[in-house]
């Protein structure tokens, strides 16, 4: 199947004589041209046809707002096999902006201190070499421990310091 393009219609509307196409406007002329009726439409997509209707009647006060709005465009223009893009830049144009922001991690949030320079001066956040000792230590300890329960085989132990630590 082709695509058909919210551009296309709004070039088609503006040749009739209006001035611009609203976003719910080209998605009922796009579900109109295919024959498909509200309830059809919501049992394909699992929105209600109650808020596909609100969409198409630019009813924005009740339709949720910002991502979930978004969401519904996309998941209506996509299932009108159209312009995804032209959908949501209507969106945009009718309610404002529908991008979600970007979130603050804790990472992000420590970034944006040290490149403020509101870092505190003083020892680096990151102590490798500590944990690399920490590791080291921890493998000696356990490895005495098992030379002296007797766990190792003798031929392992090839220094005589070693073999004393058996007895």
């Amino acid at each position: 199947m082709s695509e058909t393009s919210l551009d296309g219609l709004r070039r088609l509307d503006s040749a009739q004589g209006q001035d611009t196409l609203s976003l719910g406007d080209a998605l009922r002329t796009l579900r109109e041209t295919r024959g498909l009726s509200l309830p059809e439409v919501s049992a394909r997509i699992k929105y209600s046809a109650v808020q596909l209707g609100y969409l198409e009647a630019g009813d924005w006060s009740r339709l949720p707002e910002g991502v979930p709005l978004r969401g519904l465009v996309r998941n209506y223009a996509r299932f009108l096999e159209t312009d995804v893009d032209a959908a949501l830049k209507l969106l945009d144009d009718a309610v404002g902006p529908t991008r979600p922001r970007p979130a603050v991690t804790a990472l992000g949030a420590q970034r944006a201190l040290q490149q403020a320079d509101m870092m505190p001066k003083g020892e680096p956040a990151h102590r490798t070499w500590a944990w690399l000792l920490l590791i080291l230590v921890l493998f000696c300890v356990v490895g005495v421990y098992a030379i002296n329960r007797g766990w190792v085989p003798e031929s392992w132990l090839v220094f005589d310091w070693l073999k004393a630590l058996r007895q």
